[in-house]
């Protein structure tokens, strides 16, 4: 994970769409002990939940930063994951990372400035990109296999191809967290 999680670290996933949710798989999968999940979604703070998130939190922006330096005595996190790609969310993932720590930047970016003061200044490090998911396959199909990670969850909106429209309309309307489009029969 770009945010270089590892064991008994606090991570915070800012973000509860189809990727904050799979970056909480991720982040219990290399050993987080706290995972706090940024969530206004009853349905998708139960999958957090299911997921490995240790806490939901309702707050956004500022009001999100003093409840997660609350919850950690004023250190922050060891690991922020942005996972939704607008200002607000970037700028609370490096309000409540710690210093010399890395906020990994998963979502996609629109409108997003890095607050290269903070960067400078408490040192933490800004990794993103798209995924090198072939990389993962092998370790991932086989946790997938064996019933340990269930990431198919997220989709919770099934389509044919005719029902393609809709299926954008409930994700922009956050009726559903992600959609299958099924083609053929199987």
């Amino acid at each position: 994970m770009s945010a270089g999680v590892k064991q008994g670290d606090v991570v915070a996933v800012v973000g509860d769409g189809a990727v904050g949710l799979c970056a909480i798989i991720g982040a219990k999968r290399l050993g987080a002990e706290r995972i706090l999940a940024l969530s206004r979604n009853p349905a998708r703070q139960k999958l957090a939940r299911e997921f490995g998130a240790t806490d939901i939190l309702t707050e956004r922006g500022d009001e999100a930063t003093e409840k997660v330096l609350h919850m950690t005595d004023g250190i922050g996190v060891d690991a922020a994951l942005e996972c939704v790609g607008t200002g607000q969310s970037m700028a609370t993932a490096f309000s409540i990372a710690r210093v010399g720590s890395i906020v990994g930047a998963i979502g996609a970016p629109h409108d997003v400035v890095v607050p290269i003061e903070t960067v400078i200044f408490r040192n933490i490090g800004l990794r993103g990109g798209v995924s090198p998911v072939r990389r993962y396959i092998p370790e991932l199909l086989e946790d997938v296999l064996e019933g340990n990670i269930h990431p198919g969850l997220v989709f919770d909106f099934t389509t044919d191809l005719n029902g393609i429209t809709e299926a954008y309309v409930v994700m922009d309307e956050r009726r559903a967290i992600k959609s299958l489009v099924q083609v053929g029969t199987i």
